[in-house]
C-alpha cells in the first residue's frame, strides 16, 4: 500500500522520501492508495484539516499524530519520522498538568524495538529494566553517537543508567524542568552526570517550560540561569495554548535569546577546568 504522508510543517525530524510533502498537492499526480496527514502539533490542526480536505482528491485521506490526539502504535521507521529518529515506548505514568501524552497514550508500553540512534520515547525510564537495556544495546551498535531528544525524567535516573549513558557516550542527552518539583531531582543528578563525563561539550541540555499562565518573564528567566548554573544548556519550550502568553514577541525573544547562547555556554564551560558551574 502507498501511504502518502502530510506534514503541516516542515522540521529536521519530517521525512524528505518521495511520498512525503507539506503541502496541498500539485500539478503532477501522486501514485497513492492513501493519505495520512501526521500532525505533531495541536496548533496546526487547522491547516491539517485544510490540507486533509485538499488531498481528498488524490486518494482517501486521514488525520492523525499526536496534535491529532490520536493513539500511537507500533513505530515504523521512517514513516512519519526521518529515518534514525527512533520510538521504543509509548505513553508515560506521570500526569504532568501541560502533557496530553497519558491521555492519548496511556502509562507506559514498550514496542517492539527498532533500529534508530535519535530516541524519542515518551518517558524511557519509566520502561522496564530490561527494555532500558535492550534500548541501549540497540543504540550502542548504530553507526551515528546518540541522542535523546525525547529526555530523560531526571527524578528517575539511577546510578545503572549513568553507567549505561557513560558507556555510550551519547551526543546529547535531555532532561526537563517543566514544574517546581523538577527542581530538586535535576540539581541532584546533573552533578553524577557530569561526573561520570556526560557533560562534555553541549551534551547534557534541559528542557524548560516558560510561558505558561500566570509564569512571569523574570520568574522563567530565574529557571534558565539556574539550570546553567548547575551545568545544563537550557532549551526554552514556550507554552502554546490559549491561555498561553506565546503571542508576546518579548517571549519569543526570551526563547531565541537562551536557545542561541546555551551551545556556546555549554560548550565554553565544559572546556572550563572548574566545570559548567565552578565559577558561578
Amino acid at each position: 500500500m502507498r501511504i502518502a504522508r502530510v506534514f503541516p510543517r516542515r522540521t529536521r525530524a519530517t521525512p524528505d522520501d518521495a511520498l512525503a510533502f507539506t503541502g496541498p498537492p500539485d500539478m503532477f499526480p501522486v501514485d497513492a492508495d492513501a493519505v495520512h496527514v501526521s500532525v505533531a502539533f495541536t496548533y496546526d490542526m487547522p491547516k491539517a484539516e485544510a490540507l486533509a480536505k485538499s488531498w481528498e482528491s488524490v486518494a482517501p485521506a486521514t488525520i492523525g499524530g499526536p496534535g491529532a490526539g490520536t493513539r500511537g502504535e507500533d513505530f515504523v521507521p521512517g514513516r512519519y519520522l526521518k529515518p534514525g529518529y527512533v520510538i521504543t515506548s509509548r505513553g508515560c505514568p506521570n500526569r504532568c498538568w501541560f502533557c496530553t501524552v497519558p491521555v492519548r497514550d496511556g502509562t507506559t508500553r514498550e514496542l517492539p524495538i527498532t533500529h534508530g540512534h535519535d530516541l524519542l520515547d515518551d518517558n524511557l525510564l519509566a520502561c522496564s529494566e530490561a527494555h532500558i537495556k535492550a534500548v541501549f544495546a540497540m543504540l550502542s551498535h548504530q553507526k551515528v553517537r546518540a541522542k535523546f531528544t525525547g529526555g530523560l525524567e531526571a527524578r528517575r535516573i539511577m546510578d545503572w543508567h549513568i553507567e549505561l549513558l557513560a558507556a555510550l557516550r551519547p551526543e546529547s542527552v535531555f532532561l526537563a524542568y517543566d514544574t517546581p518539583d523538577d527542581w530538586e531531582p535535576l540539581a541532584e543528578v546533573t552533578p553524577k552526570l557530569i561526573a561520570a563525563g556526560i557533560a562534555k561539550g553541549h551534551r547534557l541540555r534541559c528542557y524548560v517550560l516558560i510561558g505558561f499562565r500566570d509564569d512571569s518573564m523574570a520568574a522563567a528567566q530565574g529557571r534558565l540561569d539556574a539550570t546553567m548554573r548547575i551545568g545544563l544548556a537550557p532549551m526554552p519550550m514556550l507554552y502554546r495554548a490559549q491561555d498561553a502568553v506565546k503571542h508576546d514577541p518579548e517571549w519569543r525573544r526570551l526563547a531565541r535569546h537562551y536557545a542561541r547562547s546555551a551551545i556556546a555556554y555549554a560548550a565554553g564551560a565544559a572546556s572550563s577546568p572548574e566545570g559548567a558551574g565552578g565559577s558561578r
